[in-house]
């Protein structure tokens, strides 16, 4: 009998944990139990990467961006093209200038190994990746929440659609960002992720040519970066900051003297509140880097896959 009630017992402790597994919330202090070495390794990862070319912490940063914005913060933009995936690798806005690949299968591999096994998704990797990198050049921390996991599918035509284009303009970019669930402010804050990095000639040649609202003497400077014939120069690289590998708010004064080099910037500070926004942080860094990480936080919180949703990838790049 006591037998019998020992198995009945362990049926319900299963019960329960497969009740919690399914509803369970994300979460800052998920791995501390499983695996409390996670997270210190992924920031090893990020600051030997980041030492080595300070331009990757914006790369990291940009492709948990580009996760979140298709189908949710899964993981999918790390997945290869197989006969049954079509992998958002090849997308417009990831074709040869998404990056960092190499960086997050290091990271996936040491935290493997202190961890014991496949415990880490490549979906939180990536998400701690990015809160990472921005510390490391000068920005804000948060608390990533954690215990997503990976999705099994990637879509190219969802990252076509919805990852937000340079040329959008501030109707399409709102309507975009409100798809997501993200709001006005959210969209001029992780805008300002574009303190970080640098953009293709083949994204901005259309704003330095032909935008009415762009600084002259700034158009013409990158007119010799970047071609007026699209036959040259698409792969050209100009930066999107004048301090490209540091988080400040430079990138906003920028704006407000009509040297945003993408259309989607221009567009930004062309009138309505966000204006108003646009001018709060350049004089207010605080307010800036505080409303940056909420966003962060927001952003990813997007349609993640928890519980026994996904999978647990044990290589980032393919289906388990």
């Amino acid at each position: 009998m006591a037998s019998h009630s020992f198995f009945n017992l362990h049926a319900l402790v299963l019960f329960a944990l497969a009740s919690t597994a399914l509803s369970t919330p994300l979460s800052p202090y998920y791995y501390n139990k499983v695996c409390p070495k996670a997270l210190p390794n992924i920031k090893q990862v990020v600051e030997d990467a980041v030492q080595k070319e300070r331009r990757m912490g914006a790369s990291l940063l940009r492709l948990h961006f580009h996760d979140c914005f298709v189908n949710g913060c899964d993981a999918s933009i790390l997945l290869d093209p197989t006969s049954t995936i079509d992998s958002e690798k090849n997308a417009f806005p990831n074709a040869n200038s998404a990056r960092g690949f190499e960086v997050i299968d290091k990271i996936k591999s040491e935290v493997d190994k202190v961890c014991g096994g496949p415990v880490v998704s490549c979906a939180d990797i990536l998400a701690v990746a990015a809160r990472d990198s921005v510390v490391l050049l000068g920005g804000p921390t948060w608390k990533v929440q954690l215990g997503r996991r990976d999705s099994t599918t990637a879509s190219r035509t969802a990252a076509n659609n919805d990852i937000p284009a340079a040329s959008m303009d501030l109707p399409a970019l709102i309507n975009n960002f409100k798809k997501q669930g993200l709001d006005v402010k959210d969209l001029v804050a992780l805008s300002g992720g574009h303190i970080l990095g640098f953009a293709q000639c083949r994204t901005f040649r259309d704003s330095i040519y032909n935008d009415t609202n762009i600084d002259t003497l700034f158009a013409r400077q990158h007119r010799s970066t970047c071609p007026h014939s699209s036959l040259f120069g698409d792969s050209n690289l100009a930066t999107l900051d004048p301090t490209a590998t540091l988080f400040d708010t430079k990138y906003f004064s920028n704006l407000v003297k009509q040297k945003g080099l993408l259309h989607s910037n221009l567009a930004l500070f062309n009138g309505g509140e966000i204006v108003g926004l646009v001018k709060s942080y350049v004089t207010n860094a605080g307010a800036f880097s505080t409303d940056f990480a909420n966003s962060m936080i927001k952003m990813g919180n997007i349609k993640p896959l928890t519980g026994k949703k996904g999978q647990i990838r044990l290589n980032c790049k393919i289906v388990n």
